[in-house]
């Protein structure tokens, strides 16, 4: 028996990796985040699969049923959105079945974050511009450790990728301005991939109001950086003036 720690990915089922969608095709039972997860992605679950949904289960309730299913000789398909390395609250799960003495295996998945940045059609990276990209949250609920702080991390310039904050927005752009510039593109994504997927760009100083017209409360990834102005120097890979392993200078 073993419990396989699957990426849902950001909504759309055909982003699922190949072997994601052939365990989700062929489990028996799968827990899953029932308020993330898309209906596309749970529909390849077969009709007798056992479906648990996690969204109202607590961490005890969680391994509960994947001690029902050792003791039953099933595997478990733990559905988690995007990637579950990110965000996904894994680790606290595999400590404890590692108490169990139930092997386990994580499966990645395409993350929101990518899939925003592929809805706006922009590189999260730009020469000369930006050659980091930094995924995180602003502190609420969930606290940062202090030297992660928003302050902290725009001070980089870099592009930044804020899960599980739209509902900060407000906040975060008061924070952002004085690093970024109060002309900084942003974008707000809510529902990346999904089939009722919005999309909100502007600057730091009108996006406020632009999400509040739109409505959007949660389930949103931002994405703000100089990077998405779209703008920059060329590449080196394909500069026909640089040479590397695989191609001489021609000039």
């Amino acid at each position: 028996m073993k419990v396989y720690f699957v990426g849902a990915g950001p909504g759309d089922p055909e982003l699922l990796t190949i072997k994601a969608q052939r365990l989700l095709c062929a489990a028996k039972c799968c827990i899953y985040a029932g308020s993330l997860v898309s209906d596309q992605v749970l529909a390849l679950l077969p009709e007798n699969c056992e479906k648990h949904d996690s969204a109202a289960m607590s961490l005890n309730e969680t391994i509960a049923i994947m001690q029902s299913c050792q003791e039953r000789f099933l595997d478990v398909v733990r559905l988690h959105t995007g990637e579950p390395a990110l965000f996904g609250a894994i680790a606290e799960q595999m400590r404890e079945l590692e108490k169990c003495q139930i092997t386990f295996e994580v499966i990645p998945g395409i993350s929101s974050f990518q899939a925003a940045a592929a809805a706006i059609q922009t590189e999260l990276t730009a020469p000369d511009i930006a050659q980091t990209v930094i995924l995180s949250r602003i502190a609420g609920r969930t606290p940062v450790p202090p030297e992660q702080e928003l302050e902290h991390l725009a001070a980089t310039r870099s592009t930044l990728c804020l899960f599980l904050s739209v509902h900060q927005i407000v906040k975060m752009t008061r924070t952002l301005i004085p690093y970024y510039g109060a002309t900084c593109p942003i974008a707000v994504v809510y529902r990346a991939s999904w089939p009722d997927q919005v999309v909100v760009e502007g600057t730091l100083t009108d996006i406020v109001d632009q999400v509040k017209q739109a409505g959007i409360t949660r389930t949103a990834m931002i994405l703000v950086g100089p990077a998405l102005r779209r703008q920059g120097g060329r590449s080196k890979l394909y500069d026909e003036t640089f040479s590397h392993g695989y191609r001489k200078s021609q000039s």
